[in-house]
This record gives structure tokens, sequence and C-alpha cells, in this order.
């Protein structure tokens, strides 16, 4: 329990302290809810609710979007990798060893898992069938069967590409599932597992994600049309893509709400449906970049593994239960690429 004390008496110090005029007296403000219960330390600092909550992934787009959307936020955020980055603190942990896993969340209390962890290489998933499974599905379980011991909540991040795409309608969350390669097989694999340890979850399916950080085809296709005069991108695959920014509102949102109760699978992406052309076409026109970009079908351009012809998320659901309103894709486009100028990510 003195640890616990120890760490809020730090969110008092960081966000309470014009209310608390002397500490000392502020950390007797905090009212444990469940003290003697190893199962969580949920607590209140001056009538608010706070929470301990483990991000897994965090280094990447969405898990870093996460740190800046949840920056100021009453709970208490725990953000854990197996990698590191200069100057960003983070938890080292390897989720796919459900005692280490274990031995975190117990450690640390943890009341919510976020879990922004995944193979995401689509080709070289093709190759590695193993490692593919191991981070999406074996590592997705423990982190569920972990939830479900400490009656925990978890929130899982999963992919529209556990569709086939043959059908020309937004996908719905209750429509069959039929992935077409190794990650969208891992990926619905995952799936299954978190829903089969019981544990309190949301899985959220997004599709087509970027950031000003990482790898994303945002910032390849900014960085080829500087290089390159003229490009060919694929026009027949249809979907919509998702601000990692936006995702993490969505997320930090149902947090903050205390929605995690409304457990259930949940489509989130961007508004619109579009190719990857037309997105190309547009990161251009919004970057300032000059370059000739020509359609081209998806036999044109070979790859490994194959992809949904049609995969644009029927976002009704998410909309309706958590009352939200989700940013037109073009309108996100502008903003991220605005943040990339700015800060030469």
């Amino acid at each position: 329990m003195i640890r616990h004390a120890a760490r809020i008496r730090n969110i008092v110090e960081t966000d309470l302290l014009p209310h608390v005029p002397d500490l000392d007296k502020g950390i007797f403000l905090i009212k444990f809810v469940n003290g003697d219960n190893h199962q969580g330390t949920q607590g209140i600092i001056c009538g608010k609710v706070f929470m301990n909550i483990l991000v897994t992934g965090a280094n990447g787009q969405l898990g870093t979007e996460l740190r800046n959307v949840t920056a100021g936020s009453r709970h208490n955020y725990i953000f854990s990798d197996v990698t590191s980055l200069p100057d960003v603190e983070t938890l080292s942990l390897d989720i796919t060893n459900i005692d280490a896993t274990r031995n975190v969340c117990d450690s640390e209390n943890i009341d919510v898992i976020v879990n922004c962890a995944a193979y995401t290489n689509v080709d070289k998933a093709e190759d590695e069938p193993p490692m593919a499974m191991l981070l999406n599905c074996t590592a997705a379980g423990n982190l569920a069967r972990v939830a479900k011991e400490r009656d925990a909540a978890l929130i899982h991040i999963s992919t529209d590409y556990v569709f086939h795409g043959d059908i020309p309608m937004p996908c719905k969350e209750d429509w069959p599932t039929d992935p077409l390669g190794v990650y969208g097989s891992t990926k619905l694999a995952g799936e299954k597992e978190v829903e089969k340890s019981g544990c309190k979850s949301i899985i959220i399916r997004t599709a087509w994600l970027y950031s000003p950080y990482g790898r994303n085809f945002v910032k390849t296709i900014l960085r080829l049309t500087e290089e390159r005069d003229s490009l060919k991108v694929v026009f027949d695959q249809i979907g919509t893509p998702t601000y990692a920014q936006d995702l993490a509102t969505l997320i930090a949102t149902m947090i903050d709400n205390d929605r995690l109760g409304s457990t259930g699978i949940y489509h989130f992406s961007n508004e619109g449906a579009i190719s990857w052309y037309d997105f190309a076409k547009a990161i251009s026109e919004t970057g300032g970049t000059i370059c000739d970009i020509q359609p081209c079908h998806t036999e044109e351009y070979p790859s490994k593994a194959q992809r949904p012809r049609f995969s644009v998320l029927d976002k009704t659901k998410v909309k309706d239960t958590f009352g939200i309103t989700v940013p037109y894709w073009r309108d996100s486009l502008v903003d991220c690429i605005k943040r990339i100028k700015q800060h030469r990510i």
C-alpha cells in the first residue's frame, strides 16, 4: 500500500496541487476502494475516480498517440513495450510471457489493459506464421487470461483483415469472418482467445492505421512523392484510413466515461471510403509534393499476402453505443500532415 501511496502522491503533485494547500494533508484525500483486494486499486483523489491502466505496444503508432491523448489524465497510465525509445519512459514487458505479464499486472495493480501490440507486417507474416501467431494470438490470450484473473478490463485492437473483402458493403461486427492470409488469420485467432477467456473485453477492429510516428502509408507516400517523378498505386482495394490520434481519443473516451462495461466487438476507422490510389493522391496534394500518381490493378503490384478488396468498416455500432462523432478521413489526414511538417517527425 505504501508503494501505491507514493505513486498517488505524484499524481496529486502533478494534477491536483492547486487544490491541495498541504501535500501531506492532500494524501488523506485519497480513498482506496479496493485497498485490501489484490484485483485492483481503483481509488478516488479529491472525489475523482482513477484507475491503473497498462498500455502494451506503447511505442508503436497507437501507443504513442495514447501517450499524447492521455497526458494529464486523472488515471495512472503505465506504458510498456519490448522496445525502448530515447527519452520515453517505457516499462519493459514481453506479453508473450504470461508469468511476466501476470507479475507486472499484480505489482502495478492493473485495472485496465489496452493492447496495442501486434505483428503487423502483412507480407512478412506469410513467411513467419509462428511469430505472427505468437504476437497476435498467444500474447492476446495471455493478456485476456490475466485480465480475467484480476477482474480487469481489456481493450484489444484487431483489424479489418479478418474479413475476406468480397462484399461491396461496409462490414458489420456480426458478419462472418474469412481472412485471406496469415496476418488476418492470427488476428482473428487473437480475437477468439480474448472472447474465450471470459474477461471483460472490448475488441476494436480498425484499418489502414497511420500517424506522424513510425512507418505507415502516409509517411511512405510523402517520401516517395518527393523522391520520384511518378508512382503507381492500386485502385481496386477499397477501405477507410484510420488516424491513430482519433482511435486513441476513442479509447481514452471509453475509459474516461466509464464505458468499459459496454463489452463486445466494435469497428472504428475514419468516415468515408476510398482506394489506396485516392488516398495517395490526397496525401501528395495535402503534403504539397509533386508526383505523377497513376492507378494500377492489384495484380500489377505483386505481394506475398492477399488483401481484402473491400473492407470499409461500418461504424454505426460504435457511434451509437458511445455517442461519438467520427472525423472524415480527409480532415484527419490534413491534421496529421500538418503535425508531420511542424515537428518534422
